[in-house]
């Protein structure tokens, strides 16, 4: 489904007509927070707590309330309406999925829980995949974009997401949930938290299982209608959860341990051969835990923290792929297993400085390892082979936030990071923020540079690796202003970006025949390896609104974002980065204690693949829910997805959700 230029004309001035006729007396929270004039508290700009009103990076809040609302088929769809964020899923549920920001690639976004970093050292480039992740109790997830390096080292390129799991507060707090609907779905979560004076807690667990779709072929009609038999259907189970312990011995001192852990089992398909479609399986188990001890000195002048942080990551992958020699298909199955593993210790200090601001430094030693092991079972083109990795990185970081009179805030970072026998490299940031109180205006802007060391695998790799890569870098700004009308009433955002991306890791293949990528080493000649080749520059502007146009029955939120996102080497657009991305949503209420909340997704079209190959079709995308609140413990909710069933592709071959619907009921307690 694509929509005309009239009709999209028709839907930007109809969303126009209904901002500039908003009662005086609207007033609704938005279930999104940009970084704008309120009086949000935000951890991840500053890496400590500081109003969103004062930080001069554009910042969204993703508030718990929204996350209840998700899939936790994927989550993943959380992501799709933070501006400047593009999501692909590899298939339909428990498939692989990834978030790009600001056009960088997959691998650029450095992804958090709780502060600590997540993202996979087991795989090619240290990506995360958002299938690991399991929405059991999140409070909050903050979406920092622009290069963050100066203030989280590498692989924030593009920028952080840092999840925020649920802490106790105050007296005893208790929810459950459970839903089923389409593709055999059902699923369900639990949680507990409370505390008192000198403690809390907070304990969740969440599962979901479907007997899925195909994750090749589902609903493509070039491919469907070419079968002699149909698509099997691609099952998944996941389950996860969270904990989460405080403890104050004495007044200024606490100690604090959380663990999150997930897992999750996916059937997928191969995707290529004589038959694409296959029994292959994926297993993946996600476990971060963290010990953090926090001393307030000097009546609160002088913040002292230590954390010792580890997570491991552990991904098989029984691999089946079908070959035609001539004489029939031919089973050919392999085992892939990875093991990556992440410990250390940081230090942090804050020192306030009353009318002279906050200066934030510390100190990080953090070790990665992996292991990659291959066990042809059957028809195997490969061998058996083992390999391990491991290095250390040591960085030292300090941020000064100055305030400038009452309207005027300032920030400088640095940081240095040196990886043992590898490279070194430094960073810098700085950002500003301006606020017209009398008109409810802040202008913000913020620059910096961002680096990404090469992955073990590109390293280390006995195949594909190479010794001696340099880290991939970039230099981004950005300048926004957030406006706020009607005494709060309707909030708009707006941001531009531009990034250069330079020194940019790039497989080049058989590339002692290639004369687009230098030549690799004499041993790699017919494997191909890893080198700094490719630079690429991403421009674009993103928007949000949000309105409350009725007061207590209706509010409308809308985001969109622009982007244009090229290889500098060929000129030539990035892949799987839509040019224009956006979506539009309605929260109604018609009668108490009943909403319904009607939202459409637009995507433009972009290439699945590089160099401009694989184009694919925009979409629109129909959703709805409703939840109905039976008691003041217990609701009810209905959730309808692509509900006009427009046939579109993420991934160039892989299937997307029909029509489908979900019931389900929560109580709290």
């Amino acid at each position: 489904m694509s929509i005309s230029r009239p009709n999209r004309a028709a839907l930007a001035a109809g969303i126009l007509v209904a901002f500039a006729h908003i009662p005086a007396d609207a007033q609704t929270p938005p279930p999104l927070a940009e970084a704008g004039t309120g009086a949000d508290i935000v951890l991840t700009p500053g890496r400590s707590a500081q109003s969103i009103a004062r930080s001069g990076s554009a910042v969204t809040i993703i508030r718990g309330e929204e996350l209840e609302k998700a899939s936790p088929a994927s989550t993943a769809d959380i992501f799709r309406q933070v501006p400047g964020v593009s999501v692909t899923e590899n298939g339909g549920a428990g498939q692989a999925a990834t978030i790009r920001l600001r056009g960088a690639e997959a691998r650029h976004t450095l992804v958090l829980i709780d502060g600590i970093r997540v993202n996979d050292p087991s795989t090619g480039a240290n990506e995360f995949d958002l299938a690991s992740l399991v929405a059991s109790d999140i409070e909050r997830i903050e979406v920092l974009r622009g290069p963050q390096s100066a203030l989280y080292g590498s692989d924030a390129i593009g920028g952080v997401v840092n999840v925020i799991t649920r802490k106790g507060r105050g007296g005893y707090r208790g929810m459950a949930e459970i839903q089923g609907g389409s593709y055999g779905t059902i699923a369900g979560k639990a949680a507990v938290s409370g505390g008192g004076q000198t403690y809390d807690y907070a304990i969740s667990i969440a599962g979901a299982q479907a007997d899925g779709f195909s994750s090749y072929g589902y609903r493509i009609p070039r491919i469907t209608r070419l079968l002699a038999s149909p698509l099997e259907n691609d099952s998944y189970k996941r389950i996860g959860g969270s904990a989460k312990f405080s403890w104050r011995p004495v007044e200024g001192v606490e100690i604090e341990t959380g663990v999150t852990s997930s897992f999750n089992r996916a059937r997928y398909d191969a995707a290529f051969g004589a038959q694409p479609d296959t029994p292959s399986m994926a297993t993946g188990r996600l476990t971060t835990g963290y010990l953090k001890a926090t001393a307030d000195l000097m009546d609160g002048r002088f913040k002292n923290s230590v954390t010792l942080f580890g997570n491991m990551s552990d991904r098989n992958y029984n691999d089946v792929s079908f070959f035609n020699f001539g004489f029939g298909l031919t089973r050919s199955q392999d085992i892939y297993d990875y093991l990556g593993k992440r410990a250390g210790v940081e230090y942090q200090g804050e020192v306030r400085l009353d009318a002279y601001g906050k200066l934030i430094f510390g100190a990080r030693y953090e070790d990665e390892s992996l292991t990659v092991k291959t066990r042809p079972i059957q028809n195997s083109f490969n061998t058996p082979d083992l390999f391990t990795a491991r290095q250390a990185t040591r960085s030292a970081f300090a941020l000064y936030q100055l305030p400038v009179g009452e309207r005027l805030d300032l920030s400088f970072g640095a940081r240095l990071d040196d990886i043992e026998n590898g490279d070194r490299f430094a960073t810098w940031r700085i950002t500003g923020a301006y606020r017209f109180t009398e008109f409810g205006t802040k202008v913000r802007a913020s620059v910096g540079t961002g680096a990404k060391a090469p992955s073990l695998f590109q390293t280390f790799s006995p195949q594909y690796g190479t010794r001696g890569l340099e880290s991939e870098r970039s230099l981004g700004f950005d300048v926004g202003v957030d406006q706020a009308l009607f005494n709060g009433r309707l909030n708009l955002s707006l941001t531009a970006f531009h990034n250069k991306l330079s020194n940019l890791i790039d497989f080049s293949p058989y590339s002692l025949a290639s004369f687009t990528y230098p030549a690799c080493p004499v041993g790699q000649a017919f494997t191909g390896c890893y080198l700094n080749v490719a630079k690429a520059q991403t421009t674009g502007f993103e928007a949000a609104a949000d309105a409350a146009l009725i007061e207590g029955v209706l509010t409308a939120r809308a985001s969109y974002t622009n982007l244009n996102a090229r290889d500098l080497t060929t000129g030539l657009r990035l892949a799987r980065r839509p040019e224009h991305e956006g979506r539009v949503a309605l929260r109604w209420a018609p009668i108490d204690k009943l909403t319904i909340e009607p939202s459409v997704a637009l995507v433009g079209s972009r290439y699945s693949s590089a160099n401009e190959v694989r184009k694919l079709k925009p979409y629109a995308r129909f959703d709805m829910r409703a939840d109905y609140q039976v008691h003041k413990n217990l609701n009810v909710f209905v959730r309808a997805e692509n509900l006009t069933n427009v046939r579109y592709e993420e991934v160039f071959g892989y299937g997307t959700t029909g029509r489908a619907g979900y019931a389900g009921v929560r109580a709290t307690w």
